[in-house]
């Protein structure tokens, strides 16, 4: 894989998502992985990207102006690093990301964070319609439970599974973190 025109994209890894109303997660070493994919990333002077919620409603764990607004320590942006707010749950919509990558020559990304099932779904799928090469370390994800319209509760583990078979099918590589870190080595 040639690296010049790679982003790592770290989306949505915030205090919020420490909230007990995300405990459920099927995969909770989701964030050593993408600590390790950013240390390869900044040893190799990539680009990193971090995506960071914003979110109006005041009732939110990510709330614009609450304690779980802010990034997680151990994976948060180094000086330098881009910085993009979004207020919904797709890092295109509304924001300059588009503008950003394309500015920078940059034109595969790949997608770390919060939740398959929702931010990064929502990303990853308009990321490929705009024609960017999409790839997803699904070691550096995570769902969590997830209850129906009528009351059927699916675990993290069969949502993620669930997730990673409708992306991988057609809007991204699914691959491990070792996979990208291979391909990143000098």
């Amino acid at each position: 894989m040639t690296t010049a025109n790679t982003a790592l994209i770290v989306l949505d890894v915030q205090k919020a998502f420490d909230d007990p109303k995300w405990a459920s997660k099927n995969n909770p070493g989701y964030v050593d992985t993408i600590l390790r994919l950013l240390t390869a990333f900044r040893a190799a002077n990539l680009p990193v990207i971090h995506i960071r919620h914003d979110e109006p409603d005041p009732a939110s764990t990510y709330h614009v102006n609450g304690p779980g607004n802010t990034f997680k320590p151990e994976t948060g942006p180094l000086p330098g690093e881009t910085v993009i707010a979004k207020t919904v749950n797709c890092a295109f919509v509304g924001t300059a990301l588009e503008k950003h990558l394309r500015d920078n020559g940059i034109t595969r990304l790949i997608f770390t964070g919060v939740v398959i099932h929702n931010s990064m779904d929502a990303s990853i799928r308009v990321a490929h319609c705009l024609g960017f090469e999409v790839i997803l370390p699904l070691d550096a994800t995570t769902a969590i439970d997830v209850t129906g319209t009528k009351g059927v509760r699916h675990d993290a583990q069969t949502v993620f599974d669930l997730f990673a078979a409708v992306l991988g099918s057609e809007y991204c590589e699914i691959v491990s973190s070792d996979a990208i870190l291979a391909r990143i080595s000098p």
